[in-house]
């Protein structure tokens, strides 16, 4: 989009000359937009010099609060949409993932019934359907309109029949590159390819040529990629520099191996290789979800265990929630989503909207952004004694500025945090607080012994300790 002001002309050229498209020509007037939000003031997504967040173009850092609604802009309606966008933005979420092209397994076509492409009656081929991309203009519209930033997966990838996988190379490329044209000028991210996952080498290589091809040669909105659960395939992708930034999923799992891996696992392993990425996890359990090995619904607290050990295995990006309902955008109730048989029954998208764990996540954000988030790193050194050594659901995680003056925990099953003697974390004066997750509430902490703090009750709970400078 041009980004100076005065009169532009235009001239169209399509391949095949299609009538109506071809040969069309015109111009406008280019005008100085006034913001009418935050995105707006503040300007698109970039990764921060550093590589450890992502920044608005201004310089002031961008907190990643997605939600996930798959399939919210394919099967909303324009009121429905608008009501969930307005509750998320109230709770404080930044970011709407969601998968931009139908047909996938839970969405074969739009709630219209319209599809990404259609078969030329001519000749077979494949062409953009334009009313169906007229439809979604409309939902990215409004997404920043409530000052979020849109998500959207560019192909679904999982399973043989998903289009990220039936359509030849050279077709998936010029998909692409369609929507990120069409949707450019909007504030965005883009994730290439959902739930794909890269174990074989000629898949993986065919991914990162479509990268390479779409983003490689030009300026775009922040990139990554959604592999499959507990799946780290990025030490091979260190080299393409059109990869902005590092997501992962941690999945839906709830067995100790999976509770390691998030909080002990490559994201944490990983974070400091150059060239350093931002990384952060797109898919946590949802909540509501059924568990894959207790098949237990994932509770509220199970997502709060899940996204603060995600945001301090590395340093603090951001994280996406989830909900059963919300993700399917389920409108019959009764019924699990379309072709996830296990997951559980889902409640309607506007009864999932109000999960605990989504008001929580307003609190996550909340904290974060009241303190020098940007300057976090994992600072597992500070802790006297481990009790996740043992026993993974008891992890605790810590992050502390590399001046010592700010250090943060979470404690998932309260308890004795025990801190190294004689380290800043410990060291005299400080003024410290424990942060109830589930409520978003402060009380004054104080050590109930020499670098020893106990938790006020079993549940999980958050300690945030600064150095004084009264």
């Amino acid at each position: 989009m041009p980004d100076q002001q005065g009169t532009w002309r235009y001239r169209t050229r399509s391949k095949p000359a299609l009538p109506g498209l071809d040969g069309q020509s015109g111009s406008f007037e280019c005008s100085e937009a006034k913001p009418t939000n935050e995105l707006g003031a503040h300007g698109p997504l970039r990764v921060v010099a550093g590589r450890t967040h992502l920044e608005h173009a201004d310089g002031t850092p961008f907190f990643w609060l997605g939600d996930t609604a798959w399939n919210g802009p394919l099967l909303s309606q324009e009121s429905d949409w608008d009501l969930y966008l307005k509750d998320r933005a109230a709770k404080h979420f930044t970011v709407i993932q969601f998968n931009a092209i139908a047909p996938w397994r839970t969405a074969p076509t739009d709630a219209e019934g319209q599809t990404a492409l259609v078969k030329s009656k001519e000749d077979g081929t494949v062409q953009i359907n334009p009313r169906y991309f007229q439809r979604l203009d409309a939902r990215f519209n409004a997404i920043n309109a409530q000052g979020l930033v849109a998500a959207p997966v560019l192909l679904w990838a999982n399973q043989a029949k998903d289009l990220g996988n039936t359509l030849s190379e050279e077709d998936a490329t010029w998909l692409i590159r369609y929507q990120v044209a069409r949707y450019g000028a909007h504030h965005v991210a883009w994730i290439l390819a959902g739930d794909h996952p890269y174990k074989e080498r000629e898949r993986t290589e065919r991914w990162k040529r479509i990268g390479r091809t779409v983003f490689g040669q030009e300026p775009h909105a922040p990139v990554t990629t959604h592999p499959t659960g507990m799946n780290w395939p990025w030490e091979s992708w260190r080299e393409e520099t059109w990869l902005d930034f590092l997501g992962y999923q941690s999945g839906h799992g709830d067995h100790a191996p999976t509770l390691q891996w998030i909080h002990s696992g490559p994201a944490h392993a990983n974070w400091r290789k150059a060239p350093r990425r931002p990384v952060l996890n797109l898919e946590p359990p949802y909540e509501d979800h059924k568990a894959y090995q207790s098949r237990k619904p994932h509770s509220a607290y199970n997502i709060r265990r899940a996204v603060y050990w995600s945001l301090l295995c590395a340093p603090p990006a951001g994280v996406t929630y989830g909900a059963q309902g919300i993700w399917s955008w389920q409108t019959e109730p009764g019924k699990e989503p379309l072709a996830h048989a296990g997951t559980g029954v889902a409640r309607v998208w506007s009864e999932a909207m109000k999960l605990p764990g989504s008001q929580q996540m307003k609190h996550v954000i909340d904290l974060f952004t009241s303190l020098p988030w940007t300057d976090l790193r994992p600072a597992e050194d500070l802790l006297a004694a481990q009790p996740g050594t043992s026993d993974p659901g008891r992890f605790i995680s810590s992050v502390a500025t590399e001046a010592g003056d700010l250090a943060l925990f979470y404690l998932p099953v309260g308890g004795t945090l025990s801190l190294k003697p004689r380290t800043t974390a410990t060291a005299e004066p400080v003024k410290a607080f424990w942060f109830d997750p589930r409520t978003g509430k402060r009380t004054p902490a104080r050590a109930d012994a020499p670098s020893r703090y106990n938790a006020p009750s079993q549940d999980d709970w958050v300690l945030v300790i600064q150095k004084d400078h009264a």
